[in-house]
């Protein structure tokens, strides 16, 4: 019995089209793309990770350079993102023509906590993508995942840096990009409940109860407040935002 995946690709409906020019701006503005030849994608098998992979696949060669698209993906009996079985992974990575490399995490329940589990994924990743000499790895981090990561920071650090759109790895040699950060959240769960690959969610227990998450319920306090605090912080985190990170 033949098994259809959910793949999103043009020609798109409207809201296709948004994201698209979104990430499209993203890469033009922070250069994203400049120099490189081949790219990876951290691709966990979430909505946002999933829809990473659509646009940059649609996007790669039209009006960017062709590079070679390798996906990564890191398994592990626990391990942040969706949790998913690889064939689910794999099938839709070959109908897109798109390499899936996997690698598995160590995790255990017993010592299981988001620093460590993060750092061994990245880890994982960033060899994976050297191994086919692929320097540029592009994450699927979102306008709501910086406005996060901002409040994060500002308020236990007294640091007012978000997601940078480009961040030197120097200690690994890998350049980490951001092509979705103008895009926000709810607008990729609508595209991926459009296509049919929104059903998937993340798994991991501590996720569950992370600092992020109670960060996400202020910002939905905050919002009751100032209506436009999202739009707002995400312009400032772009504008004034810590730029220590970036490349020279």
């Amino acid at each position: 019995m033949e098994i259809f995946y959910p793949i999103a690709r043009p020609p798109w409906t409207r809201l296709g089209r948004k994201l698209e020019s979104m990430c499209r701006k993203a890469l033009y503005d922070f250069k994203l793309l400049e120099g490189v030849d081949k790219l990876a994608i951290a691709l966990s098998g979430g909505k946002d990770s999933l829809a990473l992979l659509f646009l940059l696949k649609a996007i790669l060669g039209k009006g960017f350079p062709e590079c070679e698209l390798y996906a990564i993906h890191v398994d592990g009996e626990f391990s942040c993102g969706a949790g998913i079985g690889g064939g689910f992974l794999k099938g839709i990575c070959q109908a897109l023509n798109v390499p899936l490399l996997t690698r598995s995490s160590t995790q255990k329940l017993e010592t299981l906590e988001c620093y460590s589990c993060s750092r061994e994924r990245r880890k994982l990743i960033f060899e994976t993508a050297k191994s086919v000499g692929a320097t540029t790895i592009a994450f699927g981090h979102h306008r709501d995942d910086s406005i996060q990561t901002l409040l994060m920071n500002l308020l236990h650090k007294a640091e007012f840096a978000a997601n940078l759109p480009k961040v030197g790895m120097v200690d690994y040699g890998v350049t980490i990009i951001r092509p979705l950060l103008y895009i926000d959240e709810q607008a990729i769960r609508e595209f991926a409940k459009l296509y049919g690959f929104a059903r998937i969610t993340c798994q991991c227990p501590v996720g569950q109860n992370s600092l992020r998450r109670e960060t996400e319920k202020m910002l939905g306090e905050i919002e009751r407040i100032f209506p436009n605090a999202r739009e707002n912080l995400a312009k400032a985190s772009i504008t004034y935002g810590s730029k220590k990170a970036l490349l020279p």
